[in-house]
């Protein structure tokens, strides 16, 4: 005779339940994407020990590409809501202060680009200040800017070692940007600060093939291509400072810092 079973039912694993998509393996791909950027950073590394400043120099421009591009990957692939167990953005800051921090001192004092002796100071400052920038919880704001000097050692590394300023210029100009780690002015996020957006983006992309003509004639490089590539980092700074000192302004005539064009 069959009988039926009234008790509890017994308890299911909800793991079983999960869909297939849940477990896919592209946002693991993409937080690969992201990591590979350490393998570069290696690489850089190796090159200079060997003195190759110009291939130290392109393997650095490839981990910005990786970090220009892994964003829109992981938005693209879902990554936070599919591998909410892991934090990407923390791999992606990891990534970014080798390459954007660690290797450009390492290349800039390898190469006597700074002085000798005191030439360490200088390089610890860089190092400390963008631990703290890194580590600083309004370093990127809701509304898509930095707060203090963004850590871009590696764009300025190469202008130095390509210009071949005195080491004792380059000290002084690098012990600037460190203070201005810590002083809370906003910068814009080139590919996501929505003010002026497609004029960044554009001018980036023109800036972007002449940074491009530098690297790949290092380490003779015409000083005129330099002082014209100046143009980008210019506006950069001007626009980024002219936002944040406008903004107090914007917020007292009752218009949203984030709508300014």
């Amino acid at each position: 005779m069959l009988r039926f079973y009234n008790g509890p039912m017994p308890e299911v694993n909800e793991s079983l339940g999960k869909t297939s998509e849940q477990f896919t393996v592209l946002p693991w791909l993409v937080h690969a994407y992201t990591a590979s950027g350490a393998v570069l950073a290696l690489m850089a590394v190796l090159a200079t020990f060997q003195d190759r400043y110009r291939d130290a120099f392109l393997l650095l421009a490839a981990t910005t590409i990786v970090d220009a591009t892994d964003g829109i990957l992981a938005r693209w692939a879902r990554v936070k809501e599919l591998t909410p167990a892991f934090d990407g953005a923390r791999l992606d800051d990891i990534v970014d202060y080798l390459t954007f921090v660690f290797v450009p001192v390492l290349i800039l004092i390898h190469a006597g680009d700074l002085p000798a002796g005191w030439g360490i100071a200088v390089a610890a400052a860089m190092l400390l200040s963008s631990g703290y920038g890194f580590a600083s919880l309004d370093a990127k704001t809701d509304d898509h800017y930095f707060t203090g000097f963004p850590s871009y050692w590696n764009i300025v590394a190469l202008y130095l070692h390509a210009a071949r300023t005195p080491p004792v210029f380059n000290a002084v100009l690098l012990v600037v940007l460190a203070v201005l780690v810590f002083v809370r002015i906003r910068y814009i996020y080139p590919s996501r600060t929505p003010t002026l957006l497609r004029t960044t983006n554009l001018l980036g992309v023109v800036w972007g093939a002449m940074m491009a003509a530098v690297l790949f004639r290092l380490p003779e490089v015409p000083r005129s291509l330099l002082i014209a590539s100046l143009f980008f980092p210019i506006y950069y700074t001007v626009v980024s400072f002219w936002l944040h000192f406008r903004r107090p302004a914007a917020r007292k005539a009752g218009f949203r810092p984030d709508t300014l064009q």
